[in-house]
């Protein structure tokens, strides 16, 4: 079974090491731990911190959200189901919805919601959700595949941007998958759209930085390094990469700088 690392959480999820660790005290998951006794994090414990975080800003009272995940944890598959899922908040319940069922995450009955009178012969099945909770399930399929079929993880992909063009967590994995398949172009064309909405997350310029420097294009790559690190100072890898490049360009004093700058922020972690 696939395990993922709080990095991995952080990026898939958009939430914060802080929100995530304050999720973890107040015992809505329990991770394992790998080496060094870092947290590793499986595919059933993403869905429930991603539904935990979102009910609590769905103001859904603290005693259903405890007994909501407790239940639905038990009942959610080990892997993302081909069918797809998502999970809302209908009024103070938890909904699941799995492929063309619903289900009550607290009690797993299977639930309709109806609109319309029926005395007037109106009646039709609906959505009902008020908050959409997981919204970004392609995105986690896509993961689930990439290691088995990249095709249908980059549809997934391509499915989740599709759904809500906003996500950038679609757009980074799919723009590196690309990267890995060698089709520098179209990920190019991933990472700048990802840009044109939002210019403000560091993580693209850095995967754009990694991708123009395969490219042997250099100086846009340190462009792009440049731009991730007034975003982020914090990023390690990216002054690791500028360093390369610096050496590279005959450039020492910067060389130096940005590789000192890497190796105090990787002495700080350990």
């Amino acid at each position: 079974m696939h395990s993922y690392g709080v990095r991995d959480v952080e990026k898939l999820l958009r939430l914060p090491r802080s929100t995530i660790r304050a999720l973890i005290t107040a015992g809505f998951v329990t991770p394992a731990r790998g080496p060094r006794n870092a947290w590793l994090f499986s595919f059933q414990d993403l869905i429930v911190l991603r539904t935990a975080q979102s009910l609590a800003t769905a103001n859904i009272p603290h005693r259903r959200i405890v007994k909501s995940l407790k239940e639905l944890r038990s009942r959610l598959p080990e892997t993302m189901p081909l069918s797809g899922l998502s999970i809302s908040a209908i009024a103070d319940h938890v909904v699941v919805r799995e492929g063309g069922n619903r289900w009550h995450a607290e009690s797993g009955q299977y639930v309709l919601a109806f609109e319309g009178d029926p005395a007037t012969g109106s009646l039709r099945v609906i959505e009902q959700a008020q908050v959409p909770v997981e919204t970004g399930t392609w995105t986690l399929q896509g993961i689930e595949l990439e290691s088995s079929d990249t095709d249908a993880a980059r549809r997934a992909y391509e499915r989740a941007i599709a759904a809500d063009p906003s996500r950038l967590d679609a757009r980074i994995n799919l723009g590196r998958l690309l990267h890995e398949l060698h089709r520098f172009d179209e990920s190019e064309q991933v990472y700048r759209d990802a840009i044109a909405i939002r210019n403000d997350d560091p993580l693209l310029f850095f995967n754009l930085g990694v991708l123009l420097d395969d490219a042997d294009r250099k100086p846009e790559a340190m462009q792009a390094y440049e731009a991730a690190l007034r975003l982020d100072p914090q990023l390690a890898d990216c002054h690791y990469n500028l360093a390369l490049l610096y050496e590279e360009l005959d450039q020492p004093k910067q060389a130096i700088r940005h590789m000192s700058q890497y190796r105090r922020l990787m002495g700080a972690r350990e």
